[in-house]
């Protein structure tokens, strides 16, 4: 799977595990050295990061003589480096999203093309409730590719007499992923001669799908070990929430339209069942960025409605010095370029407040956004502010880095984060009052969202065992 969070090793994982050190170290240079020795001598290349990291999974699960290995595509499908895998047992294509539009295309019939492709003849696979248009093209994909595609049935389906399923993982957005998950794992216990769990009507390659719905897959009554599977079921950085004293945040690595829907969904009714524990001040913070071709704007104006204090930007680096860091480097991306997208970010959510302001009463009097505090080199602190005339008037901040932009929202209050520099680091007002408010409120909710790679660095930080 892909991305990491905080280390490389969690996109190779057996049982569940992220493999040992030792053994990555052992696996990746046997490949690396590999590849090295029977490189082209012409080209000289070398496989590029992802392109690499795929092929040692599949080294390490050869070698290691796995029963069954679930393979995430990184992007797309048709053309990503995963689809070697020419007869997989089962293939599923969960809820499509407008993403990596620069690649796959920018409209959801071009994505589902994209996905469409790691369809294989003669090998089921199964997707869940789709557009119409969207779906349309899946099928003509499964079509052409001969394969036969089936849709999930609602997890309601799977839910007998007074059975609900619990899942693990919070969001209704999680249900269908559930139910995909199902049928994904049905077809492999079939496979290797589990009965009673549903079976599939056999759909002839010749079948004419166009024009006529996807069939539905069978429900079936859900084993012990399917139920437990779902209740259990921990994912980090995905409506993940960590209550560390008066501060809990609420990490979800959302970055497309669809998903930083359902993540406002979820945080809304999170941090409503926990206002009911505190009397007293409420902070709400949003620590947000965004990587790659992402419509920022589209996807702030989505979280205005949670009413947040202060929003916070900042780059995915987790400290100013990435010396101890290597797992959590993009050599992409330069510092400059990625302040720069974060002032971006402050201006459009500035701009974003401005409009709402004379329609909702929680929102401050619109902002008189002109010049940008710079940065004390003398002092190596940066936190930029659009200037307003008072001080509250300011709920935009930057930090250069996730460790200075966690520890400003924190105040000392979180046991796992050192208190902010000495008072005068920061001196803008907006700083110390926002400083003041979040020092005394009885309770902080922080939502981190708008990348996988900026709640890893959060993570890291907030939890040092991942590092471990």
């Amino acid at each position: 799977s892909s991305p990491h969070l905080v280390q490389v090793r969690e996109r190779i994982r057996i049982n569940g595990q992220p493999i040992s050190k030792d053994l990555f170290n052992k696996y990746f240079w046997l490949v690396y050295n590999r590849l090295e020795e029977t490189k082209d001598p012409v080209h000289a290349s070398m496989p590029a990061y992802f392109r690499f990291l795929t092929i040692m999974a599949f080294h390490v699960f050869l070698q290691e003589k796995v029963d069954l290995a679930v393979v995430e595509v990184g992007i797309g499908g048709a053309y990503d480096c995963t689809n070697i895998i020419r007869a997989p047992v089962v293939c599923g294509v969960s809820a499509l999203g407008i993403d990596h539009t620069s690649i796959l295309g920018d409209t959801m019939e071009k994505i589902a093309w994209q996905k469409g492709g790691i369809f294989k003849p003669g090998v089921p696979a199964f997707t869940v409730a789709q557009p119409g248009r969207p779906l349309e093209v899946l099928r003509e994909r499964a079509q052409e590719r001969k394969c036969p595609l089936y849709l999930c049935p609602e997890l309601d389906e799977f839910e007998k007499g007074n059975q609900v399923l619990e899942l693990g993982l919070a969001g209704a957005h999680q249900r269908s992923n559930a139910a995909l998950a199902l049928q994904l794992a049905r077809t492999w216990l079939q496979r290797r001669g589990c009965q009673g769990l549903g079976e599939l009507k056999e759909v002839p390659p010749s079948t004419e799908l166009v024009g006529r719905p996807v069939p539905l897959a069978p429900a079936f009554c859900p084993t012990d070990a399917m139920i437990r599977g779902l209740r259990d079921t921990e994912w980090l950085g995905r409506t993940q929430v960590l209550s560390h004293g008066p501060v809990t945040w609420y990490l979800d690595g959302a970055h497309t339209t669809s998903s930083i829907q359902a993540c406002v969904r979820w945080f809304r009714q999170a941090a409503l069942n926990q206002d009911k524990l505190h009397d007293g001040s409420e902070v709400r913070v949003l620590l947000f960025n965004v990587t790659g071709d992402r419509d920022t704007a589209a996807l702030l104006k989505l979280l205005l409605p949670c009413h947040f204090d202060y929003a916070v930007f900042c780059p995915n680096f987790t400290e100013l010095s990435v010396a101890n860091n290597a797992d959590q480097q993009n050599f992409n991306v330069t510092l400059e370029n990625a302040l720069t997208r974060c002032l971006e970010n402050q201006r459009t959510w500035t701009r974003l407040l401005e409009e709402k302001g004379g329609q909702d009463p929680w929102l401050p009097a619109p902002l008189q956004v002109g010049g940008l505090l710079q940065p004390a080199p003398a002092r190596g602190s940066l936190l930029l502010v659009p200037p307003a005339p008072r001080p509250l008037n300011s709920p935009a901040l930057v930090f250069p880095c996730l460790a200075q932009a966690l520890r400003w929202v924190a105040q000392g209050r979180d046991p796992h984060l050192a208190a902010p520099a000495a008072s005068g680091a920061h001196p803008h007002p907006a700083a110390s009052s926002g400083a003041v408010l979040l020092r005394e409120a009885a309770a902080v909710h922080v939502l981190v969202t708008g990348s996988l790679h900026l709640v890893g660095g959060a993570l890291r930080l907030l939890d040092p065992a991942l590092s471990q």
